[in-house]
């Protein structure tokens, strides 16, 4: 179950990322903080970045996943 929510939080930081979010472009660098979100994870709950301060969140990005190549 995690590995899926997890998977949905990076797939909307990477839409972010990439502008979708209506945002505009965000760049960012290592060590930079991330900016604030919240995701729908596969359980249907809303995940938001702001709810998890004081705990260790990891975001693992596999760009190649699910994509048939």
């Amino acid at each position: 179950m995690w590995r899926a929510t997890i998977g949905a939080m990076a797939s909307g930081i990477a839409h972010l990322v990439r502008g979708g979010g209506g945002q505009g472009l965000v760049v960012l660098k290592p060590g930079d903080l991330a900016p604030p979100f919240e995701l729908m994870g596969s359980d249907g709950r809303i995940y938001r970045l702001a709810d998890m301060r004081g705990h260790t969140v990891v975001l693992a990005w596999f760009p190649k996943a699910f994509t048939g190549g």
